[in-house]
């Protein structure tokens, strides 16, 4: 036997205990507890498509590079394709279809209309999320800071004047 082989066994026990078979994990989205049996490599972007049918945060690069999947965890941005679901327990996620309330559009919802902001729709839930994040942030001063604070999330279509717009808009309603 190799020096190698109680650790091997070890694992192997470990491994029969704790699975590959999925967890039980209980998980805040928009104000509502779900709980869900997923194995713990599920991104909180899968289990939230797959699982829940909230289908609004967007699989794009499915790498952290576009942004499509923007939502909140506990008020902050993260991007849900690199996220893993399980590290959620006891917080709350909120994504684009917890934006709006009673039923009524969320300002930068409405704003995103007005200013066409969007041509395909597809990043639109994913720079929804960003922009109501970075005016609760202060980061919404000019232009500049605008883009910048933006630039996690790409347009394939090159509508960032108007989410721009979009943003100043909301910014400047009294």
């Amino acid at each position: 036997m190799s020096a190698r082989g109680p650790a091997l066994t070890e694992r192997g026990a470990a491994l029969e205990e704790r699975g590959p078979g999925p967890v039980r994990v209980t998980l805040s989205i928009n104000g509502t507890e779900h709980t869900l049996d997923i194995e713990p490599r599920v991104s909180l972007l899968d289990a939230l498509r797959e699982r829940l049918d909230l289908t609004g945060a967007k699989k794009g690069c499915d790498q952290g590079t576009c942004g499509a999947c923007t939502l909140w965890v506990d008020g902050k941005r993260v991007l849900a394709c690199l996220t893993l679901a399980m590290t959620c327990e006891g917080r709350e996620v909120t994504t684009v279809e917890g934006l709006a309330e009673e039923g009524e559009l969320h300002d930068m919802q409405q704003a995103f209309i007005a200013e066409d902001a969007f041509q395909c729709g597809f990043c639109t839930p994913g720079q929804i999320m960003s922009a109501v994040a970075l005016m609760q942030e202060g980061h919404a001063g000019d232009d500049a800071e605008i883009k910048e604070w933006m630039s996690g999330n790409i347009c394939r279509c090159a509508a960032y004047p108007h989410i721009r717009a979009a943003i100043r808009s909301v910014r400047d309603q009294p």
